[in-house]
């Protein structure tokens, strides 16, 4: 199987994201979101940004983040691909 060279590429790879503010949750590594429920999504991407997305609609949000925090996150469904 092939690791995806670029966001263009599929994703081969889904999981449950559940928001989480405790230590353990740095370990995410995802090149997108899928959002479920639409709502507040908030983050730390992979180059280190904690950041707050509003509204974010249900579909793929591509976003590459290494967390996604309970706090300040209301959508749900979350998923992440690579």
């Amino acid at each position: 199987m092939r690791i995806p060279d670029s966001l263009s590429d599929p994703a081969q790879h889904a999981f449950v994201v559940t928001p989480a503010d405790a230590d353990f949750a740095t370990n995410l590594q995802a090149r997108a979101l899928y959002v479920g429920v639409t709502g507040d999504v908030r983050v730390t991407t992979v180059g280190g940004d904690d950041v707050t997305f509003a509204n974010v609609p249900v579909g793929f949000f591509a976003v590459s983040v290494k967390r996604v925090w309970s706090t300040g996150t209301t959508a749900s469904g979350i998923r992440g691909v690579w």
